[in-house]
């Protein structure tokens, strides 16, 4: 039997969760496109429809709102635990150890619950947060629960309200994180399940999965772009100077979609909102139509289109976030999406047990030693 290495293009699961058609550049959650979701829904709405199949009412979505506000403590022992990590241990190293953690102490039990679902949700930006004001030498800032997802971590990481404009531009990001199909992390996710281990186990095995650079990379390099060009006057002259010396425009292309990336277009979408009131999203737009017109001339015809990363370093870079909490950030928007498949593999669980082609040497008959 022929092997097919990363079970490229392999079904291996049923899902009515989400469709990735990269070819119509469409990103379906439940039914409704994923970009009209993010400029239009909140968090908690859009979340609710990946575990129940359908959008809330205004009570319950009032009622979920209540839940995750209390989901967001973090215990003592699980504090004292993100202390006593030394700072190797990294962001995503601390998230996927208290997250198994909270996991084993609270959770376990088969089948997972949409309770658990919500409370690892809620719980993720306080983790982060937390771990993140330690390190830098900063007190913990307790949960607000008159905030909602979005705006609460923000608040959690800086200790201020934030800007309404920046909780939304959040939110809008997060809604596009949430979810995209069968993807390294949520596919080890539904594996680790498989075996009727806890959801928090789970859910830390994709995390793992997350942090993998080829996975959960974050838009660094875009970041890393806009910081270089600086200006609108800069934008063409710099990017012609990258594509004449060979090299790459980072945010555009995509190994999936072979036009622009929905999540891209929601995004951007968000950012225009913002034009105006932040000049680092005005440069950002700007860069972008600039790169879309120097690639189509100096890269015609190889559907080099604008990709989530692009705009999501945009807003990321305009909230000020340090580029170590990027892959975190993305990891507390796809725990919906994560435990959605869980709930979902749980509904029909087989366990995953693909085979492996052999190519190692048969055994080759074995001399006695000698007496």
């Amino acid at each position: 039997m022929a092997s097919v290495t990363g079970l490229e293009g392999i079904v291996a699961a049923e899902t009515d969760i989400s469709l990735v058609d990269g070819e119509r550049g469409r990103l379906v959650y439940r039914g409704y496109e994923a970009k009209e979701l993010a400029v239009s829904k909140s968090f908690e709405q859009v979340a609710f429809l990946l575990w129940n199949g359908r959008l809330p009412d205004a009570a319950e979505e009032a009622d979920l709102k209540k839940r995750l506000a209390a989901g967001r403590t973090l215990p003592g022992a699980v504090k004292r635990l993100l202390d006593l990590l030394p700072d190797s241990a990294g962001p995503m190293g601390a998230l996927q150890t208290a997250i198994a953690a909270i996991g084993a102490m609270e959770g376990g039990a088969w089948p997972p619950s949409p309770a658990e679902a919500e409370r690892l949700t809620a719980v993720v930006p306080t983790i982060i947060a937390y771990r993140a004001r330690k390190a830098a030498g900063l007190a913990e800032v307790e949960p607000d629960p008159g905030l909602g997802h979005a705006a609460n971590y923000l608040r959690m990481l800086t200790g201020q309200a934030p800007a309404e404009a920046h909780a939304a531009a959040l939110d809008a990001y997060l809604v596009l994180g949430m979810e995209h199909g069968l993807n390294a992390s949520t596919f080890a996710g539904r594996v680790i399940l498989s075996t009727q281990a806890g959801m928090g186990a789970a859910v830390s095995g994709a995390i793992g999965a997350m942090g993998g650079p080829l996975h959960g990379g974050a838009p660094y390099e875009v970041v890393a772009m806009l910081e270089a060009i600086g200006t609108k006057e800069r934008a063409e002259p710099w990017m012609r100077g990258v594509l004449e010396s060979g090299g790459r425009l980072m945010g555009f292309g995509h190994r999936i979609y072979k036009t622009t990336d929905p999540r891209a277009e929601a995004l951007r979408e968000a950012t225009l909102r913002l034009t105006g009131r932040e000049a680092s999203f005005e440069l950002a737009l700007f860069v972008e139509k600039t790169a879309v017109r120097l690639l189509a001339e100096y890269k015609p015809g190889r559907r080099l289109h604008t990709n989530v990363e692009f705009f999501a370093a945009a807003i990321l870079r305009a909230l000020k976030l340090p580029p170590e909490l990027f892959t975190p950030t993305f990891t507390a928007a796809r725990m919906a999406g994560w435990t959605a498949h869980l709930l979902e593999q749980a509904r029909v669980n087989r366990i995953f047990r693909p085979r492996s082609v052999y190519t190692g040497n048969m055994p080759e008959p074995i001399e006695p030693d000698p007496v």
